[in-house]
């Protein structure tokens, strides 16, 4: 049985319980289209649990901050391709910075290669802290982040807040702002820059309370108990990542992906 807070009121039980069967969902996850190292990580990502948790429907107009190799898009796209709408935020292909120039290309391809799931994609621009045009204000029903929030307040509080309103202001009244990340446990001390990849859940609350969303629910559906959140090299020592490579590889691998936190917030 998963465990789910709604509204500051603990309720039990499997947390699609508080959704109908979403069949056009499962559909997408089940897909044979999609990456095999990427469906290999279903176990600890829980994509089915965790956006019927956000209350994803496939008729919203859905915004994924920052979707990397794309491991959220392969699911998200496919599905909100015909009701609804699928909008990238994204580095931009003509970036100043190499990195995420690269970044963005790779993104770029991967689109245009499959345009029977891809074609309908939107891509803003979401270049923290400069360019944060992904979205008019008040026209996305969801925002979504997955395991990014440390990179945001890598770059320091203030523009970590701007992140968190631009996705406030970019959202309808009654809009969602769907949260997965690294968690840091309460008794230990936050880094400033988060250079371990960990976080407290209070801060993240705190930042989006900060810019007016409400917290409405909150999930364990991606925790992990055997994560100590104490590694050399931070969230990256456990898979996939094994940056210590063959160091400690057996324990990281018994430990499994990193504790984190899934929050629902909601713009009054």
């Amino acid at each position: 049985m998963r465990q789910f807070f709604v509204a500051g009121a603990l309720a039990i039980g499997l947390v699609g319980v508080a959704h109908a069967d979403d069949a056009a969902l499962k559909a997408a996850i089940a897909s044979s289209q999609r990456t095999p190292a990427y469906v290999q990580r279903d176990g600890a990502r829980h994509p089915y649990q965790t956006l019927t948790f956000f209350g994803i429907k496939p008729t919203m107009t859905v915004v994924e901050l920052s979707p990397g190799g794309g491991w959220y898009t392969e699911i998200l796209a496919p599905y909100l391709r015909d009701k609804g709408k699928y909008i990238a935020g994204s580095a931009s292909p003509d970036s100043s910075n190499e990195e995420l120039r690269g970044f963005a290309l790779k993104f770029q391809k991967k689109m245009a290669a499959d345009p029977a799931r891809f074609g309908k994609v939107k891509v803003g621009v979401f270049e923290p802290p400069a360019h944060l045009n992904y979205a008019p204000p008040g026209s996305v029903d969801m925002v979504l982040t997955f395991r990014n929030i440390h990179n945001w307040i890598a770059l320091g509080h203030g523009e970590a807040r701007k992140v968190f309103k631009s996705a406030y202001d970019s959202l309808k009244k009654g809009g969602v702002f769907g949260v997965v990340e690294h968690r840091l446990p309460a008794s230990m001390t936050q880094d400033a820059t988060a250079g371990t990849g960990y976080v407290h859940e209070s801060y993240v609350i705190r930042l989006a309370e900060d810019v007016g969303f409400k917290l409405a629910a909150k999930s364990e559906i991606n925790a992990n108990p055997k994560d100590t959140a104490d590694h050399p090299n931070g969230v990256w020592a456990l898979p996939p990542t094994y940056r210590n490579k063959d160091v400690d590889r057996a324990k990281y691998k018994a430990i499994g992906e990193s504790d984190r936190m899934t929050l629902r917030f909601v713009k009054p």
